[in-house]
């Protein structure tokens, strides 16, 4: 009778080495990514070369938040990283160096004392998308911390984005080594 002992191991050891390529694509295909940071319109908080893992799923159940760091993919396929700053409901504000939620002044502790351009919320949704000059449902304003050198949502080309456009929050830096650890 033949020996089958050995064709039955190396049928147990492929499976295993399939069923842990299997977990691994599940995991960087639903549940996180690791995204690289291009520019510097994030410094000081993430630099240009960056790595950040983010969570793909961190908003399916719930809704960004006040400064989370995000990425987005506009129309065109290009991804962002940035800040959440205004929230669906609010009217954002930039007069003098302060940002205003809802007129009330807000402190920002990550924008390491780099003035942003003074902008008023009609300058970003007119009033034939914002009519009672608020931010739509499921939209959010964006910035960048440097925002002298941002692309973000004062500019006509990205504006408010759509909750779908959200791929995942940015929780942890893995490079450079130096600075792994969480994103604040």
């Amino acid at each position: 009778m033949p020996d089958f002992r050995e064709v039955t191991e190396f049928l147990k050891d492929t499976f295993v080495y399939i069923a842990i390529f299997v977990a691994i694509a599940f995991v960087f295909t639903f549940v996180m990514a690791v995204v690289p940071v291009a520019g510097n319109s994030m410094n000081p908080t993430l630099a240009d070369g960056n790595m950040a893992v983010s969570l793909k799923f961190a908003y399916l159940i719930s809704s960004p938040k006040r400064n989370d760091i995000i990425t987005f993919t506009d129309a065109d396929k290009k991804r962002y990283v940035k800040r959440v700053i205004g929230l669906p409901g609010e009217t954002i504000d930039y007069l003098n160096g302060y940002l205003y939620i809802n007129g009330e002044s807000y402190i920002e502790s990550f924008v390491d004392g780099k003035e942003t351009n003074n902008f008023m919320f009609v300058d970003i949704c007119d009033k034939t998308k914002c009519p009672d000059n608020k931010i739509p449902e499921n939209k959010y304003l964006v910035l960048g911390d440097n925002r002298p050198g941002s692309q973000d949502s004062r500019d006509p080309e990205i504006g408010l984005i759509d909750k779908k456009q959200i791929d995942g929050k940015l929780i942890f830096r893995v490079w450079p080594i130096k600075e792994l650890g969480k994103i604040k």
